[in-house]
């Protein structure tokens, strides 16, 4: 992919030119860094396989991992999709537009550089009047990855998009901090019981409340098995990843923080710039520590400060980060990220029996 001028047009400036900036953009078939409630996509009309494999090139992301088409209104799923069943309009109902994207089977119309080669494909309905502005304009569903290179943390600020793609896309539409903070939740409904494929703000609990039952796939805690497709982004890789080395610590919440100060203060004896992670409530635990990161006190702040967090500690040169994880209160969503970000380097900590 060559090399070309990047040019940002922030909304809140000029919300009616920023709209017609990206939706000219999707309809030559070019690239457009926009907003979501999520994070920032990175997005090209879902309908031309040209457009679509200039993402891949630009992110330098592997082309087996599927996409998700954005779309402005409901009726944008007609031709898209073969079937809409009932639960799938029961959760449209409830969460759209919102951070969930449902997996349904795909028409032929939609092109394989889309969805991987697989017979689904994933759909949402941005909660952002900017991103449903320049789809609503361009007229074409868009399909949009997060607008950073493949692997990074996923970006929530514009310029931090501008950061990894400066040279590869065209525009790069600003419209502020994103409020939600990490990606939305992608659930497989070509099943009789929804499978969450991807955990994000929208909880496997709350979907319950809306179809009575709720699988979750374990890969999510885990790691994807040899040879299966994935019908969802986030599932294969390693993701959301800084340059330090990242570090999971689960258990008793006090046993946690003994092995972490003994790391950090080692590591720091050693050298290495080091950071620790937390929630707001371990402030008492971690009186010696200098270079310390609270993650608010609970799932939302925690999902609203992670990606920007660890791509400060790039920006601040760290080299390990230690992360105190509270897994009931941090959630699903973050607990799934960070897990990925550390490429599964996990320290159980046990309580010291007495």
């Amino acid at each position: 992919m060559m090399k070309c001028a990047t040019r940002t047009v922030f909304a809140n400036k000029d919300f009616d030119g920023a709209i017609r900036d990206g939706a000219d953009e999707l309809k030559k078939g070019g690239l457009v860094v926009f907003p979501t409630e999520t994070v920032y996509g990175l997005g090209a009309n879902a309908l031309s396989p040209e457009a679509v494999k200039n993402i891949f090139f630009a992110k330098g992301r592997p082309q087996d991992n599927p996409l998700i088409v954005h779309i402005a209104e409901q009726g944008q799923l007609d031709g898209l999709v073969t079937e809409v069943n009932d639960m799938a309009c029961a959760l449209m109902d409830a969460f759209w537009p919102g951070p969930l994207s449902i997996v349904m089977k795909k028409t032929d119309v939609i092109p394989p550089e889309v969805s991987a080669g697989l017979e689904t494909v994933a759909v949402r309905m941005p909660d952002n009047d900017i991103a449903r502005g320049i789809i609503a304009l361009a007229g074409v569903p868009v399909a949009a990855p997060s607008a950073n290179t493949s692997g990074k943390p996923s970006p929530t600020l514009a310029m931090h998009a501008y950061e990894d793609l400066c040279g590869r896309v065209p525009l790069i539409i600003d419209g502020g901090p994103c409020r939600v903070g990490v990606e939305s939740t992608v659930v497989d409904m070509t099943g009789e019981v929804p499978l969450v494929l991807r955990p994000g703000d929208i909880t496997p609990e709350m979907i319950a409340q809306v179809a009575g039952d709720v699988r979750v796939h374990p890969s999510i805690m885990g790691e994807v098995e040899a040879g299966e497709v994935c019908a969802s982004p986030g599932m294969k890789y390693k993701h959301y990843s800084p340059e330090a080395k990242v570090t999971v610590l689960t258990g008793d919440k006090k046993e946690v923080a003994k092995t972490v100060n003994t790391m950090y203060h080692n590591g720091r004896t050693q050298g290495k710039k080091t950071a620790v992670l937390c929630l707001d409530d371990c402030a008492e635990l971690y009186p010696d520590i200098k270079y310390i990161v609270f993650l608010g006190k609970d799932a939302h702040g925690a999902e609203a400060a992670l990606f920007r967090v660890l791509r400060e500690m790039d920006d601040q040169n760290f080299e390990a980060v230690l992360f105190h994880a509270q897994e009931e209160k941090m959630g699903l969503a973050v607990m799934n990220r960070i897990i990925r970000a550390a490429g599964h380097e996990i320290i159980s900590v046990k309580e010291e029996k007495v």
